[in-house]
């Protein structure tokens, strides 16, 4: 079976100045992203071995460790590839992305009412956590979640397509402990063209829970 693996950043470290630094994106990336591959990694070899051994002791411990870097190392995988230096704005049909502005508006109001729905969503999570823009296969509208750490407070089969990283890892360096200064920094830098892409795979896999409400 194939092992996770560090993805490369579709960028260089300073591509995202001045709204993140180059120093937080190298160690974002390449210390607390590769920690949560690695722990993907070691914790299914425990199982792996539990499974040989009959041994089911520290099952509950490593299913919570397995969900928790294998978590991080999506959301982190995301995070990335949502971010681009000429980002920013809001998705516009001249742009291209109209199926996504469209849906936004029909399942917030308006995008400014998006905005600032993931904004306190993503600036008043306790403690460590994300702030989610995410499709909802069952209804077919787009939901705004809180995830704390990695894992918890979402909705079964969500698929998340914009992440706003609100652990201190992400900002502290530059912001503090300004965490709310750095989520509205980051509307700066989103990519529109990304985030409608992960739009549209996610619309057409809309029927993979149930037909209906």
């Amino acid at each position: 079976m194939p092992v996770y693996t560090l993805p490369e950043l579709p960028y260089d470290y300073a591509a995202l100045a001045p709204v993140i630094s180059p120093e937080i994106i190298e160690l974002h990336h390449d210390k607390h992203h590769a920690a949560y591959v690695k722990g993907a990694n070691d914790t299914l070899e425990q199982l792996a071995e539990a499974r040989d051994k009959e041994s089911w002791g520290a099952v509950n411990g490593l299913e919570k460790n397995l969900a928790f870097h294998l978590s991080g190392h999506i959301l982190h995988s995301i995070y990335w590839t949502n971010m681009s230096g000429n980002g920013g704005g809001e998705p516009l049909a001249v742009d291209g992305v109209g199926e996504l502005a469209d849906a936004i508006a029909e399942s917030f109001g308006s995008f400014a009412g998006f905005k600032a729905q993931l904004t306190k969503a993503a600036a008043t999570t306790q403690g460590s956590g994300w702030g989610v823009l995410a499709h909802e296969p069952l209804s077919g509208r787009l939901v705004v979640e809180q995830i704390y750490d990695h894992q918890g407070n979402v909705g079964q089969g969500s698929v998340p397509i914009l992440v706003f990283d609100a652990w201190e890892h992400a900002f502290y360096l530059q912001y503090r402990n300004q965490k709310v200064d750095f989520i509205d920094a980051m509307w700066q830098v989103v990519d529109w063209q990304d985030v409608a892409r992960r739009y549209e795979a996610a619309t057409s896999r809309a029927n993979v829970l149930l037909p209906t409400p």
